[in-house]
């Protein structure tokens, strides 16, 4: 396959290496330090396991425009608040079996296309203004090419062109109306070949509820902490947080429709499995980039409102990371916890 990520940062250079490795024509679009260093040297991965793995000719481009010819496969690995300034250029990569694979946190800007059986009937084509405030990206790219993509994996760009891989492979698939095609099953036979675990699911969006009932409280909770998953996890008041704001989210999925495999408690657990990783948002914070707050939380808000569904609790956490965004876009800096001893 001709694979085209855009964006090569932790989850893109991963998959990007991977792909790679086993024989896809892979193309990363990146910049800045990352771009250099994966022209120069290729793209590695630090995996969980030990194991470095050096895709060392990978292709690498700047922009969009760059990438050499239609991809087959067009993964959208930028942070969701990225997406609407490339969106009107991404359809440059189609032919016209071309497969768009979003992998955002959070919910994505086509939760409402394509939906299946009676939700069609009381939602359809909704717009998120949170997500796509000007229906740019809902009009470059048609829902028609869409897969559904949860990402499970947790990694960091460590340094330019190198990622370092925490723990997670599994990258659950599904197409936007439930129905398994012959398209989504040969996506999922490319990521299983290429080390990952993606199975193809019939209800893609309760498994995005799944992934972000834990990132809504969890993200912003770590970033206007400093405080690591496990940290978050065996704190009583901020464990008491989280459940408020997992319940909340819970309340309102439900009210569209989406159902939780995995009870609250256990969901809870897992994250704090993961042990002493920065989230994301936290990343974001450290790095002084701009955290991706509205995809993760704002978006539920505005479906709470929706619904007629009440969430003080991620009103408040959101309104406090709105506030720190503002502060490092504004300030030009970055916020990051140093040891009182250095």
């Amino acid at each position: 396959m001709k694979i085209c990520v855009i964006g090569a940062g932790a989850i893109g250079g991963l998959l990007g290496v991977r792909f790679a490795l086993v024989g896809h024509e892979v193309t990363l679009v990146a910049r800045g330090a990352n771009l250099k260093a994966i022209v120069r040297d290729g793209m590695r991965v630090h995996t969980a396991s030990g194991e470095e793995l050096h895709a060392r000719w990978v292709r690498a481009a700047g922009s969009i425009s760059e990438v050499e010819g239609p991809q087959d496969v067009v993964i959208l690995g930028m942070k969701a608040h990225q997406l609407e300034a490339v969106a009107r250029d991404v359809p440059s990569l189609f032919h016209p079996e071309t497969v768009v694979v979003p992998m955002q946190n959070g919910i994505p800007w086509w939760y409402f296309q394509r939906l299946p059986g009676e939700l069609a009937g009381r939602f359809d084509d909704r717009r998120i203004a949170a997500l796509d405030p000007e229906g740019t990206i809902a009009g470059a790219i048609d829902p028609a090419r869409i897969v559904g993509c949860v990402v499970y994996p947790a990694a960091e760009l460590e340094a330019p062109g190198l990622v370092r891989h925490v723990e997670g492979d599994r990258f659950p698939l599904g197409e936007l109306d439930g129905i398994e095609t012959p398209r989504v099953r040969a996506l999922s036979e490319a990521f299983v070949g290429a080390g990952f675990k993606a199975p193809v699911l019939a209800d893609i969006r309760s498994e995005i509820w799944l992934k972000l009932w834990g990132n809504l409280s969890f993200n912003p909770i770590s970033a206007l902490t400093h405080a690591t998953l496990v940290d978050i996890c065996r704190f009583p008041i901020s464990r008491e947080l989280a459940v408020s704001m997992m319940q909340e989210a819970q309340s309102v999925a439900e009210c569209l429709g989406a159902r939780f495999r995995v009870p609250l408690e256990k969901r809870i657990a897992g994250a704090e499995k993961v042990g002493k990783h920065k989230t994301s948002m936290l990343q974001d914070v450290e790095a002084g980039r701009d955290p991706e707050i509205d995809a993760l939380v704002g978006a539920v808000i505005e479906l709470g409102r929706m619904v007629a569904m009440p969430t003080p609790h991620i009103e408040t956490v959101y309104a406090l990371m709105k506030l720190l965004g503002r502060t490092l876009k504004e300030e030009g800096v970055y916020i990051r916890a140093q040891s009182a001893a250095a």
